[in-house]
């Protein structure tokens, strides 16, 4: 096995006590009803306004839920959390799992975004892997707040639903009504891209000189030289 696989700009979560699951449930886009061992899925906690605020992968272990969270956003999300306990006896903590990526073998599940994006599991650290980022973005499939922003971008605009990132069928959780609204109606008039690296504009998000690329935030009638992956030329197609 490879020992080489570790994401060090990840953490892992824990989110235990009383009905974890349930008290998820009415928070995040995905559905934590489907959870199960090996069935990981990706989701946000967004904004009222349905804006992501925080994306995660999410994984059942017994009782428990863990979160595989960018590493700088781990304590604020804590933090969040922690604001929607209310009485509950709900337990969220840091672990010291690592999250860990490969772009084949046997080890660990498909991304639950999108299969070519290769394996991944938790499991304790090992060395760090290499190329996670350049195979993420030559997939044109964007994360973290740094390219989504904080309370930017409405979740469709990430693709969400595209990339198994919202279930339109569990019920009401923050940002619902804006997200079913868009969806309902087909309108996702904008989407985060990955394009060549040229100058920053006000769409920029985020430059990555040293792949030659950048996101940007643009309107899908001009999404010009931005790469378009066959997953998001079908979404793309069925919109026009």
């Amino acid at each position: 096995m490879d020992d080489t696989t570790t994401l060090p700009d990840r953490r892992v979560l824990r989110v235990s006590g009383e009905d974890p699951r349930g008290f998820l449930q009415g928070l995040v886009t995905a559905d934590t009803a489907a959870l199960a061992p090996g069935a990981p899925a990706w989701g946000a906690l967004l904004s009222p306004q349905g804006k992501a605020l925080f994306d995660f992968i999410l994984w059942a272990d017994g009782d428990a839920v863990l979160i595989d969270v960018e590493a700088t956003q781990a304590d604020a999300l804590v933090r969040r959390l922690a604001m929607y306990r209310l009485r509950r006896t709900i337990d969220i903590a840091v672990t010291d799992l690592a999250v860990h990526w490969s772009l084949s073998g046997s080890e660990g599940v498909p991304d639950p975004r999108l299969a070519a994006l290769g394996r991944r599991w938790i499991g304790p650290a090992s060395a760090p892997a290499t190329g996670w980022m350049a195979h993420r973005l030559s997939l044109g499939v964007v994360e973290g707040v740094g390219e989504l922003g904080n309370g930017e971008t409405l979740w469709l605009e990430c693709n969400a639903g595209e990339l198994n990132g919202v279930s339109y069928t569990k019920g009401c959780y923050v940002g619902q009504e804006n997200t079913a609204r868009m969806h309902h109606r087909s309108k996702v008039n904008r989407r985060l891209v990955v394009a060549p690296l040229g100058e920053p504009t006000d769409r920029t998000r985020a430059t990555y000189p040293e792949l030659g690329l950048m996101i940007e935030h643009r309107r899908v009638d001009t999404l010009g030289n931005a790469l378009i992956p066959d997953w998001l030329a079908a979404a793309l197609a069925v919109a026009d």
